[in-house]
């Protein structure tokens, strides 16, 4: 898991993100220049299913879907920030 996230810089986008407070996709896909709907969308739900972030519908029209880091995912931010200082130490 670790290593199919790390490995994949949009992953990292995502994660950064959320940690932000961006919550919707079309603000992610925004935010980023390069990060297509496709990609965003498999990203998303790779987070999902491993359970860093939570997927939330909301029951409007038009519906809207809002991603949020779990418990889980803010530890593992804060795993990502300890190696982005470990990297920068090593710089």
């Amino acid at each position: 898991m670790v290593e199919d996230i790390v490995g994949c810089k949009w992953s990292l986008c995502v994660l950064e993100l959320a940690g932000r407070g961006v919550h919707r996709p079309g603000e992610m896909a925004r935010s980023y220049r390069g990060l297509s709907p496709k990609v965003l969308n498999e990203r998303l739900r790779k987070l999902v299913r491993f359970g860093i972030l939570e997927r939330q519908v909301f029951a409007e029209v038009p519906p809207r879907v809002e991603y949020r880091l779990t418990p889980f995912g803010r530890r593992f931010g804060r795993l990502l920030d300890d190696i982005r200082a470990l990297e920068s130490e090593l710089a």
